[in-house]
């Protein structure tokens, strides 16, 4: 498996104040069973000890390369990994998560046996021991539904190949819902295999953590989401046109899914931006309760939290 003359995998590590996990992380992608890798840890201008816990196992492993910069948002140390990554592959992890010792392996074989450009495995989190080989839309359409996998970079092995004159956003918080589906769909063939290999560890620091306490969410961050929503779904359509209404559904469900959050968590902050949803929901109500693949919740939510208001 190990490449001769050639680096086959870029492992890309950002970290910033993770003091209290990151060694743990180092740890796990050094232990791993397949050896043929870089390990390029971004320190994104951390004020505690991370770095220096970074320059400590560089020291001790020559495949670490540790690069120190300013502080930035998470695309842009991502990026700087991006630039300095020399492996045919580039697989992620996360300065507070947990791999295990076969993660590299397991991916890089599934994505060789299957000539896929990227391979996906199961997370902690979501664990099904299903095989199967996608095209770019089908692959897309479960990336969506968020039941298998979800938009986050970690759990999945890349062609390098595919970041060429792509990088993430250097603005947004949350580039990763806008990014991925535009690696997914220039990808030929997708391979996933549902075995848990990857551990995403919740806790309240997560620039994600309001999507497990909902009571986090403010207006700033659901602006945020809104916009990276609907640039994507702008994407999705001009890709691939004849998927219109599913791209559509899927912004429509994660407005109807926030207008009930909004309602009954009773989230004040978010309270004009939460009609403002539910005005676009009911204008489009026919075509999203009418599209084959609204839930039968949403199918409630859509009588309680918009029709209602707006009849």
């Amino acid at each position: 498996m190990e490449g001769v003359g050639r680096l086959i995998v870029s492992v890309i590590m950002l970290t910033y104040n993770r003091e209290k996990f990151v060694s743990r992380a180092i740890k796990c992608v050094l232990g791993q069973t397949f050896k043929d890798f870089e390990f390029i840890i971004i320190n994104n201008g951390s004020d505690d000890k991370s770095g220096e816990i970074a320059e400590q196992y560089a020291a001790t492993d020559s495949r670490i390369h540790v690069i120190h910069r300013e502080r930035g948002n998470i695309g842009s140390g991502r990026n700087a990994g991006l630039d300095a990554a020399k492996g045919e592959n580039i697989a992620f992890v996360d300065d507070d998560d947990l791999c295990e010792r076969d993660y590299l392996e397991f991916l890089y074989r599934l994505a060789s046996e299957n000539n896929a450009e990227i391979s996906i495995c199961g997370a902690a989190d979501k664990v099904f021991n299903e095989k199967r080989v996608l095209c770019p839309e089908d692959a897309l359409i479960e990336l969506l539904w968020r039941e298998k996998y979800n938009v986050a970079f970690p759990a999945k092995l890349f062609k390098a190949s595919l970041f060429d004159g792509v990088r993430f956003s250097e603005t947004s918080k949350y580039d990763d819902i806008e990014l991925m589906p535009r690696i997914l769909g220039s990808a030929n063939k997708i391979a996933y295999h549902g075995l848990p290999k990857y551990t995403f560890v919740r806790h309240e620091s997560n620039n994600s953590a309001w999507t497990t306490n909902h009571n986090l969410l403010d207006a700033e961050t659901l602006a945020e989401y809104l916009a990276v929503y609907r640039s994507r779904t702008i994407w999705l359509i001009d890709k691939f046109p004849l998927r219109t209404m599913t791209w559509r559904y899927f912004e429509w469900s994660f407005m109807l899914s926030m207008v009930e959050k909004i309602s009954r968590l009773g989230l004040l902050d978010c309270e004009k931006q939460g009609e403002m949803m539910a005005s676009e929901l009911a204008a489009h109500a026919k075509d999203f309760m009418e599209c084959g693949l609204i839930l039968d919740y949403e199918s409630k939510w859509m009588e309680q939290y918009v029709l209602h208001e707006f009849s």
